[in-house]
């Protein structure tokens, strides 16, 4: 079982910068290959990120690349994702789930359905 929670929201004007945080509980993290995803109103929920279980790969939408940075460190349970030059369109409510490493072997990271654990989200608001 593994339990995360989101931090780093908030409110931020266009083209700033914000660093959310993902802290999974559990001695397993570093065996769970770790997604964002996000969900602006009345929008699906759509892939952001995905980084592998050891941190040497990442995926990103094509709408966030050259702009977020999803990053973990294992010694600590916690996934980041840095985002730069914040967009208006960016506004949304900002998940992290963990997926185990078989399936993300599977190359199903840009999945909902493929992920186990899902955190209860925070709200990152871009002004323009």
């Amino acid at each position: 079982q593994v339990q995360l929670v989101e931090s780093g929201g908030g409110l931020v004007q266009a083209g700033g910068s914000l660093r959310v945080s993902c802290a999974a509980s559990g001695r397993t993290f570093s065996t769970y290959a770790m997604g964002w995803f996000r969900q602006a109103p009345g929008k699906e929920r759509e892939f952001v990120a995905a980084i592998s279980w050891n941190g040497v790969v990442t995926h990103y939408v094509d709408s966030v690349k050259g702009r977020f940075t999803i990053s973990r460190d294992n010694a600590k349970n916690t996934v980041y994702l840095q985002m730069n030059s914040l967009k208006p369109e960016d506004t949304a409510v900002y998940f992290c789930a963990a997926q185990s490493k078989l399936t993300y072997l599977r190359g199903t990271y840009r999945s909902l359905t493929a992920y186990d654990y899902w955190g209860q989200g925070t709200q990152v608001t871009v002004s323009s």
